[in-house]
């Protein structure tokens, strides 16, 4: 694994700050809340343009509240639309060459067979939409299995749209092992967000604090996916920065 593969979100305030320190890019994070692109965006870009200041790789997470490109209501779907397109435009005002958005998947709400072919409908309207340089990273929550981003993205068949995988949202609601989700995504897996949990809940909680063994996952993925980037999606990452920092190549 190497430095200029890792970034930190800014979920964590001091991502600025330890990101110059330690080499590692920023994940944008602000605007996971799709009200500070609107009247709020005055007073949150200067925040983010500090944070990325002296800070040459960037990702952004898309906002994802009330957000449901599997949305079966065309309204609802026009709505995911609208927000991606203004997340894109603040990739390219950023420089953030990946976008990641969520799956929108809501077992009690959606049929898997649903969630697939809607979600396969949006993308294939919303692909051209997608500049140059930019990847879209479709990241798994609640979904419970691995096939049904991956047939999404299967079928778009485009290097636009690729998948983050969340372990710490693997390990809160699948059953199915983190080495399984890496080994069925790897030839579609650009990105992944790391941080751990005791398997109950989405705590974000610090690299080695949780069931997941870190160790053992980040020789896997490195193994397997040599390309890949990391974000370290914690909102205090400093000390899993330090406890990751022997793992680290600066080749």
């Amino acid at each position: 694994m190497r430095r200029d593969q890792l970034y930190i979100s800014s979920i964590d305030p001091n991502s600025g700050i330890l990101a110059r320190r330690y080499g590692f890019g920023v994940e944008i994070a602000e605007f996971c809340t799709a009200y500070n692109m609107d009247d709020r965006f005055e007073a949150i870009s200067p925040i983010v343009q500090n944070k990325i200041e002296g800070v040459p790789m960037r990702l952004l997470h898309a906002p994802f509240n009330e957000l449901f490109p599997c949305a079966i209501d065309p309204m609802a779907r026009e709505l995911a639309r609208l927000r991606y397109i203004q997340a894109i435009e603040l990739s390219i005002r950023y420089g953030a060459h990946k976008l990641i958005i969520h799956g929108g998947y809501n077992p009690k709400i959606y049929f898997p067979i649903w969630y697939i072919q809607q979600s396969i409908e949006f993308w294939q309207e919303f692909i051209d939409t997608i500049p140059d340089g930019i990847t879209v990273c479709l990241e798994n929550v609640l979904e419970e299995t691995p096939d049904m981003l991956l047939a999404i993205v299967k079928n778009i068949s485009s290097p636009k749209l690729r998948l983050c995988l969340d372990i710490g949202h693997v390990n809160a609601y699948s059953n199915i092992p983190i080495r399984e989700w890496m080994r069925i995504y790897a030839d579609y897996l650009s990105h992944f967000h790391i941080h751990n949990n005791d398997g109950d809940h989405d705590s974000h909680s610090g690299l080695p604090n949780g069931s997941i063994s870190m160790h053992n996952f980040l020789g896997e993925a490195d193994a397997l996916l040599p390309a890949a980037s990391y974000t370290l999606e914690i909102p205090d990452a400093e000390p899993s920065i330090l406890w990751l920092n022997e793992l680290i190549s600066d080749d």
